[in-house]
């Protein structure tokens, strides 16, 4: 909502993330949640997906509860300090090349330029 209200009153952007989820799902924007440190030191991925603190600055993966529960059922029930989305790509370049007007216009660079070994 902050970055709404930063620009111009007639833009388009989506009001909140709920708008904007269904917007990009039903095209086939699929995108996948993944936890980082919170001095953006690692990704919780592959093979360190399940590690609670960060291997590089030993910083807890989740946000610290105030009640009084035990360490395990803190973090089955907190949530990450910091998360990652990531949009993969492949499935972008197949949404934008599926409309033959747009695929003609991105491979304008390589079909219709000249080269000469110029930039």
């Amino acid at each position: 909502m902050l970055l709404k209200n930063m620009l111009p009153n007639d833009n388009m952007l989506s009001k909140s993330h709920y708008e904007a989820k269904k917007i990009l799902c039903p095209v086939g924007m699929k995108y996948q949640k993944i936890h980082a440190c919170p001095n953006d030191c690692i990704l919780y991925r592959n093979e360190i997906v399940e590690m609670r603190i960060c291997l590089t600055c030993g910083v807890s993966r989740y946000k610290v509860n105030d009640g009084g529960c035990s360490d395990d059922a803190a973090i089955t029930n907190s949530h990450p300090t910091k998360v990652c989305w990531y949009y993969p790509i492949m499935l972008r370049f197949k949404i934008l090349f599926a409309c033959a007007y747009n695929a003609k216009n991105l491979r304008l660079h390589a079909d219709g330029r000249i080269i000469d070994g110029l930039l």
